[in-house]
C-alpha cells in the first residue's frame, strides 16, 4: 500500500493504492511515469492511474479516495444551488462570452469563474449570495473582483457606470425568470447573455411560433435578443444532481433598437394574451380592445383577434399593439 497526498487549489485529497500485481511490491511507483483521469462526483474523487513500466508492465489501480474538500460549500436548496462538476461543460459555457467586461451571477465555488479568469480578453465581476460560496471564492480566488450581494437588487448602472456588459452564469433554477427580466431592463448595454438554465426555460426562451413551449418570455425576449439553444446537459454532472435536465443558451442582442410602438402597452399584450394562451385573443384582450364600440373597421384587428397568441410572431405582437393604440 502506497499513500499521497495531492494538493489541488481549493481541493485536498487522500490517495489509497492498492497494487493489482503482487509482484511489484510497490517498488518504483514515485519514479513512474504516470497518467491519471480525474473523474469528479460530489466530494468523491476516483482517481485512475496507470504505471507505464514498460519491462515490468505493472499496473496500479488508484482507488477509493476521500475525503473533504477545503471549505466545503454546502448547495442550498433555498437558494437552487446545483453546482456544477464537469470541466469541460464549465469550458463551454466561458467559450460562449469571448470579451468585454462580464458579470457572472452566482459563482458557487468557480467551476465557471476559473475559465472565465484565464481568458485575457474578459474583465470579469462576479455576482454571489452565498456567504459561504463568498468566503470560499476570496480564499481561492483572490484576483477575483466579487460582489457580495443579490443581482435582483442590485443597481447594475452604479456597479458598472459606463459601457456594455455581459452577463453569464449557471443561473438558480427557481429564479432565472426573474433574471431574463432584469436583462431586459438593461437591454441596452447587454449584448450577449449566456449560461445554463433548467432544460423546459431553455426551450421555451428558444421557441418559436407555434410551437407549445412558446410563451411571454419567448416573445419578449426575443423582441430585443437573437437566442440560440446550444446544448443539452444531464443531471448526473451537478452536485446535488437536479432533478430534471438543464441546458445552455446564449442571447445576442439583435439590431432592433426600439419597438415600433408603445413598449409598455406591448409587454401587457402579450402577458394578458398568455394567460389564457388558449382562447382566442378577442377573449383574453376584452379589457384592451371592445369590439362593440370600434365596430370592427380595422379588417387586420379582426384578424389579429381571431388568433390565439403561440400563432403570434413578435412582430405581429408588434402590429398588433399599434392597432390597438389607434383603436384607443
Amino acid at each position: 500500500m502506497v499513500f499521497y497526498k495531492i494538493h489541488c487549489k481549493g481541493t485536498a485529497f487522500f490517495l489509497y493504492m492498492q497494487e493489482k500485481n503482487a509482484d511489484c511490491g510497490g517498488a518504483g511507483v514515485k519514479n513512474s511515469n504516470k497518467f491519471a483521469f480525474f473523474l469528479q462526483n460530489s466530494c468523491v474523487f476516483q482517481i485512475f492511474v496507470v504505471l507505464l513500466q514498460p519491462q515490468k508492465k505493472t499496473e496500479y489501480l488508484l482507488w477509493t479516495i476521500i475525503t473533504r474538500r477545503m471549505q466545503q460549500v454546502r448547495a442550498k436548496k433555498f437558494l437552487g444551488q446545483h453546482f456544477l462538476t464537469d470541466l469541460t461543460v464549465a469550458q463551454k459555457i466561458a467559450d460562449t462570452i469571448t470579451s468585454g467586461r462580464t458579470i457572472e451571477i452566482g459563482p458557487g465555488m468557480g467551476v465557471l469563474t476559473q475559465y472565465l479568469l484565464k481568458n485575457p480578453n474578459i474583465n470579469l465581476t462576479a455576482i454571489e449570495i452565498d456567504r459561504e460560496s463568498v468566503a470560499y471564492l476570496r480564499e481561492w480566488y483572490p484576483e477575483l473582483d466579487l460582489v457580495e450581494g443579490d443581482f435582483l437588487k442590485l443597481d447594475l448602472n452604479q456597479l458598472i457606470p459606463e459601457g456594455e456588459f455581459n452577463v453569464i452564469g449557471n443561473y438558480p433554477y427557481n429564479i432565472s425568470s426573474q433574471i431574463f427580466f432584469k436583462v431586459l431592463e438593461y437591454k441596452d448595454r447587454i449584448p450577449v447573455c449566456s449560461g445554463m438554465i433548467q432544460k423546459e426555460v431553455a426551450e421555451r426562451l428558444a421557441s418559436k411560433p407555434g410551437k407549445k413551449a412558446y410563451g411571454i418570455l419567448s416573445v419578449l425576449l426575443q423582441a430585443y435578443y437573437d437566442i440560440e439553444y446550444l446544448f443539452t446537459v444531464d443531471e448526473h454532472v451537478f452536485n446535488p444532481p437536479p432533478k430534471v435536465k438543464s441546458a445552455v443558451i446564449r442571447m445576442t442582442r439583435n439590431k432592433r433598437r426600439r419597438l415600433d410602438c408603445d413598449e409598455a402597452l406591448f409587454k401587457t399584450i402579450v402577458k394578458t394574451s398568455f394567460n389564457q394562451r388558449r382562447k382566442q385573443m378577442r377573449n383574453s384582450l376584452k379589457g384592451l380592445v371592445d369590439e362593440r364600440n370600434s365596430g370592427l373597421v380595422d379588417e387586420r384587428l379582426s384578424w389579429f383577434l381571431t388568433r390565439r397568441p403561440e400563432q403570434l410572431s413578435v412582430d405581429e405582437f408588434i402590429e398588433l399593439t399599434k392597432l390597438i393604440q389607434i383603436e384607443n
